[in-house]
């Protein structure tokens, strides 16, 4: 059974850091890009960050450059994204997707797999 699920999410105060957590299982995870989407209320979903399956290349929004750092372990089967300075704007549920392509997946957010979500709320 293919999961993916995402941990670490919480309410935190604004300038303050999170580290989120994405388990994969029951594929081939060195071979697929792994994403981080979200979705605030009353909002489309949108791309926060991405990270090949091959050379680690990197995508992020543009909107947590700097603040955001996404990396993968492996050996773990999991991707971690590392949330500092965070703003209330940050506030949504965040999700991870998997897909053998990191251009089709942060272009598309069409990923062949997705998590259940975490909530973060970042209070001001």
């Amino acid at each position: 059974e293919v999961q993916l699920v995402e941990s670490g999410g919480g309410l935190v105060q604004a300038g303050g850091s999170l580290r989120l957590s994405c388990a994969a299982s029951g594929f081939t995870f060195d071979d697929y890009a792994i994403g981080w989407f979200r979705q605030a209320p009353g909002k489309e979903r949108e791309g926060v960050s991405c990270i090949s399956s091959s050379d680690g290349s990197t995508y992020y929004a543009d909107s947590v450059k700097g603040r955001f750092t996404i990396s993968r372990d492996n050996a773990k089967n999991t991707v971690y994204l590392q949330m500092n300075s965070l703003k209330p704007e940050d506030t949504a549920v965040y999700y991870c997707a998997g897909d053998p392509s990191v251009r089709f997946l942060w272009a598309t957010m069409g990923g062949d797999y997705w998590g259940q979500g975490t909530q973060v709320t970042v209070s001001s």
